[in-house]
């Protein structure tokens, strides 16, 4: 048997026509003869095509609204039949089956539909069953068959027919792949849909799937392979910005910008401006300000060492005077909402800096999952969307924070959220002074905020440690007071934890001794 099949009769069935005329114009041209169903079959012949219905192969109508039209061995003994066995060339003789050589089917829109808010009834009848059917056979039979799922792949059939005059065994591999691919993506996403509509936050068996936006030079370290795929929601941010500048994002680029992004979208536009700056999945600097250059500048002052090579994320549209402040520092990534001519021109004499836009703001409380995969598994939980309002704070200590900590508070937990654990947040009049990030112990956390505080405050010329009259953030309670003094000695007046610990009391105890302000959130944010 040679390499090279010839495709003499498609199959074409598609609910998404993109490229379908100029498609099929091709094949026809290339003396393939066409087949298809209702309104593809509509669509080729108004652009005066000669094609054949599928009932005519079958011997039966399209019935049941549709429901039934490809489910009929005409079709899939064209599809799944062996060429080289005698056996199978026997029934499609006898039987009057012809072959199927190419079939080109794209899916019921089941993903668009429900992402639109479609009611049960209608996401049901958008599962499409012969589609998959089909595209199963013809993959599993891809010997002989081609199968195209993707309108990305259209030219490359094209072309692959006009240089060998049929495909070869290897591109009709390719195609099954991507087809296997896509069906099992299709029944993850009905999967999933059934699983939330039951409201079964654990079932059996849970499928992810994604469809690929870029192959990466490299992963975390150059020799990791990578790549970036999208799970085709609509959410702004990484996966869905426009990149109007620099280089191709790298495997870190886009870990660490999705981690700024979303810390900035907590700081709603109306609120005010707010800037983060983000090192390693971590936050150096986050603040707002009256003007998002103000905020910028009081982020980068948290911790200029570190922010050297950051990410630079905003809440509100990118403008000249804070396009000009961030060129002054070298930065890897720059994302926002959006960004004016002007700021865009100024960020154009920096080639490698990234620029990225994304019509809108993630919302930081929306139900979504967390995946992580382990040896041998996945763990798979809520992201965390947690939010504590002023009101369900508890004042645990003898003196309670002033209206202005409190504020201070509520922005350093923010934060916090967003902080690897062991977490440690120093924070005054809306901007971060000091933070601590992914110690094993607490108190070091505390401790290595505290130090940063101390030498931002060297940069910048003040007279003393940003720290002192701050407030701070702690991601999980205090076991022991020991890193809650560590906060007192370097100037904190007043903290916000989750409580919880056994030693709470002692932990209290040693806060009213020292004066400060306490409260509880009742909630932890662990981010590991």
């Amino acid at each position: 048997m040679s390499d090279v099949q010839p495709v003499r009769r498609a199959l074409l069935s598609v609910s998404d026509k993109t490229g379908l005329e100029d498609f099929a114009k091709n094949l026809a041209a290339q003396g393939v003869a066409l087949v298809s169903t209702g309104g593809t079959a509509k669509a080729l012949r108004a652009a005066g095509l000669d094609v054949k219905d599928v009932a005519d192969l079958t011997g039966f109508p399209e019935m049941m609204d549709g429901r039934v039209k490809t489910l009929h061995p005409a079709v899939h003994g064209g599809l799944l039949a062996l060429r080289d066995d005698p056996g199978h060339v026997a029934s499609m003789d006898e039987h009057g089956i012809g072959p199927i050589d190419l079939l080109v089917v794209n899916l019921y829109p089941f993903e668009e539909t429900v992402a639109a808010g479609a009611d049960y009834d209608t996401a049901i009848e958008n599962i499409d069953i012969g589609g998959p059917a089909m595209i199963r056979a013809a993959a599993k039979n891809h010997k002989f068959v081609n199968v195209v799922v993707d309108v990305a792949d259209y030219n490359a059939v094209l072309a692959e027919l006009k240089a060998n005059n049929g495909t070869t065994y290897t591109f009709r591999q390719r195609l099954a792949a991507t087809a296997y691919a896509r069906t099992g993506a299709y029944d993850a996403a009905v999967s999933t849909w059934m699983a939330e509509a039951l409201n079964e936050a654990t079932p059996r068996r849970r499928a992810f799937a994604g469809t690929l936006a870029q192959p990466l030079r490299y992963g975390e370290n150059p020799h990791q392979a990578a790549a970036f795929y999208t799970d085709g929601s609509d959410v702004a941010g990484v996966a869905t910005a426009k990149q109007h500048q620099g280089k191709e994002l790298s495997y870190n680029n886009i870990n660490d910008t999705d981690a700024a992004f979303r810390l900035v979208a907590e700081f709603a536009p109306e609120d005010g401006p707010a800037v983060a700056i983000i090192k390693h999945a971590n936050p150096s600097g986050v603040a707002r300000g009256k003007t998002l250059a103000q905020a910028f500048g009081r982020a980068f002052d948290c911790d200029r060492t570190s922010a050297f090579g950051g990410i630079v994320a905003l809440n509100g549209t990118l403008d000249a005077e804070t396009a000009t402040a961030i060129t002054q520092i070298f930065t890897e990534v720059v994302i926002a909402p959006d960004a004016t001519d002007e700021a865009k021109a100024i960020f154009a004499n920096k080639k490698n800096l990234r620029l990225l836009t994304t019509g809108g703001l993630p919302d930081p409380h929306a139900a979504r999952l967390a995946v992580r995969q382990v040896a041998g598994g996945w763990l798979v939980q809520d992201d965390d969307n947690g939010f504590v309002a002023r009101e369900d704070l508890k004042v645990v200590t003898k003196r309670a924070p002033t209206d202005a900590e409190m504020t201070d508070l509520r922005f350093a937990w923010t934060v916090a959220k967003h902080v690897k654990s062991n977490a440690i947040v120093y924070a005054a009049n809306g901007g971060t002074v000091g933070i601590g990030a992914g110690q094993m112990s607490r108190i070091d956390s505390s401790t290595i905020a505290a130090l940063k505080a101390g030498r931002m405050g060297q940069d910048i010329g003040a007279a003393q440690s940003p720290a002192i009259g701050s407030v701070v953030a702690s991601d999980a309670f205090f076991p022991f007071a020991d890193g809650l003094l560590a906060a007192a000695n370097a100037g904190a007046t007043a903290i916000i934890q989750p409580g919880g610990s056994m030693r709470d009391d002692e932990v209290i105890a040693a806060a009213d001794n020292a004066g400060l302000a306490m409260v509880f959130t009742g909630m932890r944010h662990f981010r590991h």
